[in-house]
C-alpha cells in the first residue's frame, strides 16, 4: 500500500506540499485506478491520516463504489469494491453535518447503518474517549469531489488521524482545497481516459476503412464492420442488415448467429420506419428507450439485453440502430447495436463514430455494387437482366461440347415480339422498353431452372432449353404463347423458331441457322402468337 506514514507535519508546510503532489499528478495518468491510488497516498502521507477511502461514481449504476482505501488493511478487507446508491449517501451528505465544504459526522451523532453507506471504526486508544478534541472511533470526515460543471465523481473519507485529534477548521479547508485538486486530476483522468478511448476508436475506424478499400466482396466488407463496430466501440452484438425486396436480412454479424432468433425474425421496411424518428435522433444514429422502440415496432421479439446498468446514465434495453442509405436517400440497410460493454447509454462521441463506421459500409457496398453490376453487365443486358449476346454464343458452344460429350440432345429457340415496332411509335421508347422488360420476365418465369434466357439484339431473344427435344421445345413455346396472351397488363405476341440438337444440326452455325428460318417461316405465315 505504499510507503509507511511519516509522523505528520503540523506546519504550514504541509498543506503546499499535498497541493503540489496532487496537481503534479495531472496528466501523468490515464489509468483512473493508479490516479485514485496516488491521491488518496498523498493525502494519507502530507496530511497525517493513516485512512484515506475514495469512493467514485458509477454511471453505469448510479452509484458509489469504494475504489480505493489506503492504509488500514482491515478497512481494505472490509470496503474496498463495496457500493452504496446516492440515496444511502444522502444520510451522510446533510446540510446538519456540513462544514467549511466537507461533511464532519462526529461519533456522538453518526448515522445508523442500515440507513447510511457502509463504514469502518477502527479500534483507538480508549483513553480518548474522555478528551473532547481527541478523534472518536466513529467519527467521520468526507469531502465530495466535485467536477468542474459541478457533478459529484466521487467522495474522500479521511479516518485514523496521525495526531489523535478531531480537525480544526483550518484543517478541513486544506483537505477541501487538496481534495478540490484531486477532483481536478480525477476529472482529467476520465476525460483522457475517454478522449483516448475516442482516439483508438478513430484509429481502428481507419484500419477498417482501409480493409474495406482492399475488397469488393459484400460478405467481407459487412463482417469486417460488423467486427469494427464491436472491437473499436465496445458493443459486444452486432449485426448488418440489408435490404431484400421489402423486407431485411441479417447478412453479417458479430455476437449473434445469423439464425439467432434476434436477427431471424421477419422485419419488413415498413416494420422499420416507426423507429426512425428524428425525435430519437443523434449524429444520424437513432437510440430509443426499450418501451418507445416496442410500442411502434409491431412485430413480437424475444431477445432481451443483458448489459444493462441502473440509473439515467444506464443502458436498459435500449434500441440502437443506424440506417444505410443510398446516395438517393432510399433506405438499403441498418446496423443494430447491442449489449455495451460498459452498461451505459453511448456518448456523443461514440454515436459519431457509430455513423462513420455506417457511412464507412455504404460507401463500401456502394463501389461492392458498382463493381458487382460491371461485372454482371459483362454476362446480362442492361435493361432485361438477361444474359447478353455475347453470353449466348458462349453458352451455345458449352452446350454443344456438353451434349456432345454425353450423347445428349438440346433446344435452340429464337424468338422477338411482335409489333414492336409499332409500340415504340405509338406509344414512345419507353413503352417499348417496358415491353421488352415484361417479355424477359415471362422468359424468366416460364423456364426450368437448368434453362437460360438471352436478349441477343433489339427486340430478339433466345432460349436454350437443356436436355430437351422437338417435344419439350413445342410445350415451353406454347407456355410463353399462353402467358404473354394472358397478361393482366397490355397482351403481347410473339413468333418463335426452334432447332433441335443433334437433328436440325451439330454446330451452332447450323442450328442458328435453322431456328432462325423457323422464327421467319412463323412470322411470314402469321403464326406467331
Amino acid at each position: 500500500m505504499g510507503k509507511q506514514s511519516a509522523p505528520h507535519d503540523r506546519s504550514a508546510v504541509a498543506p503546499l506540499r499535498a497541493l503540489l503532489e496532487v496537481t503534479r499528478l495531472v496528466g501523468s495518468e490515464v489509468d483512473v485506478h493508479a490516479v485514485l491510488e496516488a491521491v488518496a497516498e498523498t493525502i494519507s502521507e502530507t496530511l497525517g491520516f493513516r485512512t484515506v477511502a475514495i469512493n467514485l461514481y458509477r454511471p453505469a449504476w448510479d452509484d458509489f463504489q469504494i475504489a480505493i482505501v489506503y492504509g488500514n488493511e482491515d478497512a481494505q478487507r472490509l470496503l474496498t469494491g463495496h457500493a452504496d446508491t446516492l440515496d444511502r449517501w444522502g444520510a451522510v451528505l446533510d446540510e446538519r453535518y456540513a462544514r467549511r465544504g466537507a461533511f464532519w459526522i462526529p461519533s456522538e451523532e453518526a448515522w445508523n447503518e442500515p440507513a447510511g453507506p457502509l463504514s469502518f471504526t477502527p479500534q483507538l486508544d480508549e483513553a480518548a474517549a474522555s478528551d473532547a478534541d481527541a478523534w472518536q472511533p466513529e467519527d467521520s470526515l468526507i469531502v465530495p469531489l466535485t467536477g468542474i460543471d459541478g457533478e459529484l465523481l466521487g467522495m474522500v473519507s479521511v479516518d485514523e488521524p496521525l495526531d489523535g485529534k478531531r480537525p480544526t477548521d483550518d484543517e478541513v479547508d486544506v483537505l477541501v482545497a487538496v481534495s478540490a485538486h484531486a477532483a481536478f486530476v480525477l476529472q482529467a483522468a476520465l476525460i483522457q481516459a475517454a478522449d483516448e478511448r475516442h482516439l483508438a476508436a478513430l484509429q481502428h475506424l481507419l484500419q477498417i476503412s482501409a480493409r474495406l478499400n482492399e475488397t469488393l466482396d459484400v460478405a467481407e466488407i459487412l463482417q469486417a464492420v460488423c467486427a469494427g463496430i464491436g472491437d473499436a466501440l465496445g458493443f459486444r452484438c452486432v449485426s448488418v442488415d440489408l435490404v431484400d425486396g421489402d423486407s431485411f436480412r441479417a447478412r453479417a454479424a458479430v455476437g449473434w448467429s445469423l439464425d439467432d432468433p434476434a436477427l431471424s425474425t421477419a422485419t419488413t421496411v415498413a416494420d422499420v420506419l416507426p423507429l426512425l424518428d428524428p425525435e430519437f435522433e443523434t449524429e444520424g444514429c437513432f437510440l430509443l428507450p426499450s418501451e418507445e422502440a416496442r410500442r411502434r415496432f409491431k412485430r413480437a421479439t424475444s431477445y432481451i439485453s443483458s448489459q444493462n446498468g441502473r440509473g439515467p446514465h444506464a443502458w436498459q434495453h435500449h434500441w440502437l440502430l443506424v440506417p444505410l442509405r443510398s446516395r438517393s436517400g432510399h433506405l438499403r440497410g441498418l446496423i443494430w447495436v447491442d449489449e455495451p460493454e460498459d452498461q451505459l447509454l453511448p456518448s456523443h462521441d461514440t454515436l459519431q463514430a457509430l455513423r462513420v463506421f455506417g457511412n464507412q459500409a455504404q460507401a463500401a457496398l456502394e463501389s461492392a455494387a458498382h463493381f458487382e453490376e460491371v461485372r454482371f453487365l459483362a454476362d446480362h443486358d442492361p435493361l432485361t437482366r438477361l444474359y447478353n449476346r455475347r453470353s449466348y454464343m458462349t453458352e451455345l458452344e458449352s452446350e454443344l461440347d456438353r451434349a456432345n460429350r454425353y450423347g445428349d440432345s438440346f433446344a435452340l429457340v429464337l424468338c422477338d415480339l411482335d409489333g414492336f415496332k409499332q409500340i415504340n411509335d405509338t406509344d414512345g421508347h419507353l413503352a417499348g422498353d417496358a415491353a421488352l422488360q415484361r417479355f424477359a420476365a415471362v422468359l424468366n418465369d416460364s423456364l426450368r431452372t437448368s434453362d437460360r434466357a438471352f436478349r441477343i439484339g433489339g427486340d430478339e431473344f433466345a432460349l436454350l432449353l437443356v436436355a430437351a427435344g422437338r417435344e419439350e421445345a413445342e410445350e415451353a413455346i406454347g407456355r410463353l404463347t399462353t402467358t404473354l396472351a394472358d397478361g393482366s397488363e397490355r397482351p403481347l405476341s410473339a413468333s418463335f423458331g426452334s432447332a433441335v440438337y443433334p437433328e436440325d444440326g451439330k454446330t451452332a452455325h447450323d442450328l442458328i441457322r435453322v431456328a432462325d428460318e423457323a422464327l421467319y417461316a412463323a412470322k411470314r405465315s402469321h403464326h406467331g402468337a
